[in-house]
């Protein structure tokens, strides 16, 4: 027969962890409305930036920016994995890590010099555990990066890029795409050559300059520019990266809140059903030993008689 008091104090326990993953929960389900919102105007604005930059590349002036252009050869990678500093948020961390390591061994193949910068403490636990060398780590992030300190990174990435130390930069992340789809992807940042590609890819704005194009023989108007299109370039270009590297994090804390919202749900719902396995079990043991006990007394009284 079943323990009644270790049924009782295992349901008491379950019941706690219950009203937890619920709390958590919710806490996510917060977090995650503040975080969309974010990334939703972030996304507005790398949009624009983007189609600005596009449009400038298309209008016929011959000027350049370092950062858009592609190198021949790729002697040296760099990749900036974003994962969570927390756990209990499902299978959020793992699938960033096993896309991260696939596209790592893709480039140890063809790059002898490649380096990985990680986000998040789940990240560098997990390829410290493996091994791996970090160039760099950063643990500050989370449901809510700032834009300044993402802007850091993304300076220190430009001035490695225009000095040549590195000809390629990575980033994997984990790319919300609706609230009931987020998928982890490799994103080349570096050089941005594909910036208008991704741009276009893009959930359509209607205040961006390409929703006007119909034709790209409209690309080619006339541009004036003040002071001059090298000085426009110098700065809307590293803006334009900035605010790329940023909506990737953006990104990113949007998907672990509704990893962990998703965890957490289902948690829940779980241990509701264990409660409800234990309190069958409870009431079996507890009507058998009170059966029991009745058949004990009627046995006692037909033997004092």
């Amino acid at each position: 027969m079943a323990n009644i008091r270790l049924l009782d104090k295992r349901r008491k326990s379950i019941k706690n962890i219950r009203k937890i993953t619920r709390t958590m929960e919710l806490i996510a389900t917060a977090r995650f409305k503040k975080a969309m919102d974010r990334a939703s105007a972030a996304s507005d604005y790398t949009n624009l930036i983007t189609a600005i930059v596009q449009d400038l590349a298309k209008s016929g002036t011959e000027v350049s920016h370092p950062l858009l252009q592609s190198r021949e050869t790729v002697k040296a990678a760099e990749m900036l994995l974003l994962t969570s500093n927390r756990g209990l948020c499902g299978g959020y961390d793992g699938s960033v890590l096993r896309l991260a390591l696939q596209r790592r061994n893709e480039i140890a193949a063809t790059i002898s010099d490649s380096s990985m910068s990680v986000s998040g403490k789940r990240g560098i636990s997990a390829l410290k555990f493996r091994g791996i060398p970090l160039e760099k780590t950063f643990t500050q992030f989370d449901d809510a990066p700032a834009f300044d300190e993402v802007a850091k990174i993304a300076d220190d990435l430009m001035e490695r890029f225009i000095t040549g130390k590195i000809d390629r930069v990575d980033v994997v992340y984990t790319k919300f795409m609706t609230v009931s789809k987020q998928v982890a992807v490799v994103e080349t940042l570096l050089p941005i050559s594909n910036l208008a590609i991704e741009a276009k890819k893009s959930k359509p704005n209607a205040t961006s300059l390409t929703a006007n194009e119909s034709t790209d023989s409209k690309l080619k108007d006339d541009y004036e520019f003040l002071p001059s299109a090298e000085s426009i370039l110098e700065e809307v270009v590293p803006a334009a990266f900035r605010a790329r590297v940023f909506k990737c994090f953006l990104d990113a804390a949007v998907s672990e809140q509704i990893a962990r919202m998703v965890a957490m749900k289902s948690a829940t719902e779980n241990a509701g059903d264990i409660i409800k396995q234990l309190s069958r079990t409870f009431n079996r043991a507890r009507q058998s030993k009170i059966t029991q006990e009745i058949m004990e007394i009627i046995g006692g009284v037909e033997a004092l008689g």
